[in-house]
């Protein structure tokens, strides 16, 4: 009875076993479903293949990455061979665009992609196909990576549209690809001293900032071919070359660093300052000698051309000097346009001498009583702009016939022996004032002699101008 009993309790207890297994079996089966989910179902004959679900799962691929790389396993704050010899670090630059050149901040943004090369055997793993792997930023904050910097650089930013414009490349032996698309704005000393008809040498400077040529030695990957430039087409400048080139730059305090350069040279195209400075300029001087053609009676109008002339060469000047960095020497544009300046200014100068002797002569022909008192002085001045005085004598002198007949034993004053050495005095003045005389008694000759000396002259500095800047 006792051996019955301790049977039927050994079956029932293997029973209820059995149940809980197979109801735990079922559970993590649906449980799997529903990890898995409808799509990664492959069914055949309604048997739905466990492996090939195992194989689709991606969610240890990381960790397999982590593991495969041994990323864990290293101290990745040092860099590769720390206390060895300098790790080399080639570089290689394809420039897509030069976004801008300010010639008032005195520098230029580039965009460029930025390609580093290196190995680093903590990251090697094993590959029978020899194939390399690819990752995105989310990996590069666990490795080491070199820190170069744009030096003289302004601003600069790593592009982060869609994600971060980073990417990680690396080969079974340990070799790294690293490559960023960057935008930098950097600094140029610029020299305007033939502004506008200038040309800019300009270069981006590479260096990395922590490690010297000790521990870190920066070339260019492929020589002069490193550095690859699409077809660049800027407004106001023609790229003549890029070029690439090394170097090395010392610090007091730290030592040695190798510098790579980019250097590129920019010729300003100087059509649009043509159409902008030069030919404006150019009308306005000639405007200016249009009033050696209007008569010189013609006050108003000679005066406003020559004032509206002026008053747009200073409007020219400001334009060009607005656009410009503050430099303390001259530029060649300064040249053109104060020259230019200067000839509109000695033309409103040429009506003013004009004016003045065309008064004198008036004043000369109203004391020789040679115009009729019944002349009027506020007309003349309303028509010729020369003011005469109503008080004046317009009577001729009668005294001045008898003095040249008077007799020769009149006082010493009017003595006939004198008056050869007094005449031979006044010649030789005469001799200084003739040419003056000659032109105060005839003013008209100064309009005459300024149509052709001011083109002549301008003409004159245009052809020095442009021989020595072009």
């Amino acid at each position: 009875m006792k051996l019955d009993l301790l049977a039927c309790l050994a079956l029932a207890a293997a029973g209820l076993v059995a149940m809980v297994t197979g109801g735990r079996t079922s559970n993590r089966r649906k449980h799997k479903e529903v990890f898995l989910g409808e799509n990664s179902k492959f069914k055949f004959g309604g048997r739905i293949d466990y492996k090939l679900k195992r194989q689709d799962s991606t969610k240890t691929l990381l960790i397999k990455t982590e593991q495969l790389l041994r990323i864990e396993e290293h101290d990745f704050a040092m860099r590769p061979g720390f206390g060895g010899s300098a790790i080399p670090v080639g570089i290689d630059v394809q420039v897509e665009s030069i976004d801008s050149i300010s010639e008032v901040n005195m520098d230029f943004t580039m965009t460029l992609y930025l390609r580093h090369y290196w190995k680093d055997e903590r990251l090697s793993f094993p590959s029978r196909t020899n194939q390399s792997r690819t990752f995105d930023s989310r990996l590069v904050k666990k490795i080491w990576v070199p820190d170069v910097f744009f030096v003289h650089s302004k601003r600069s930013f790593i592009h982060d549209t869609t994600m971060e414009n980073i990417m990680l490349r690396v080969y079974p032996d340990g070799n790294i690809l690293y490559s960023v698309r960057v935008t930098v704005t950097a600094l140029c000393s610029m020299d305007f001293s033939s502004f506008p008809l200038d040309t800019q040498n300009c270069s981006l400077e590479l260096e990395s900032y922590a490690y010297n040529e000790n521990d870190l030695m920066l070339y260019w990957k492929n020589g002069n071919d490193s550095l690859r430039t699409d077809e660049i087409v800027l407004s106001q400048f023609f790229i003549e070359h890029f070029q690439a080139s090394s170097g090395l730059a010392f610090y007091s305090s730290t030592g040695w660093y190798n510098r790579l350069f980019i250097n590129f040279i920019l010729r300003r195209h100087i059509f649009f300052f043509m159409l902008q400075t030069y030919f404006p300029t150019m009308l306005m001087v000639v405007l200016s000698w249009v009033s050696f053609w209007i008569d010189r009676r013609a006050v108003p109008a000679r005066v406003s051309l020559g004032i509206t002339t002026v008053l747009t060469m200073s409007t020219i000047i400001t334009g060009v000097s607005s656009s410009m960095p503050q430099v303390s020497y001259v530029k060649a544009v300064d040249i053109y346009l104060w020259t230019s300046f200067l000839f509109v200014f000695l033309s409103v100068i040429e009506y003013a001498a004009v004016n003045y002797c065309t008064t004198l002569e008036e004043m000369r022909k109203m004391k020789r009583g040679k115009i009729p008192p019944t002349f009027n002085a506020s007309q003349a001045m309303a028509f010729d702009g020369c003011f005469h005085d109503n008080d004046l004598e317009l009577t001729p002198f009668p005294r001045m016939a008898p003095t040249l007949t008077s007799d020769p034993l009149t006082p010493p004053p009017q003595n006939p022996d004198v008056r050869p050495t007094e005449g031979t005095r006044l010649r030789r003045q005469r001799s200084v004032r003739e040419n003056v005389d000659l032109l105060v008694s005839n003013s008209y000759m100064i309009d005459s002699y300024s149509r052709l000396a001011f083109p002549l002259s301008y003409l004159l500095f245009n052809t020095i101008y442009w021989s020595l800047y072009s």
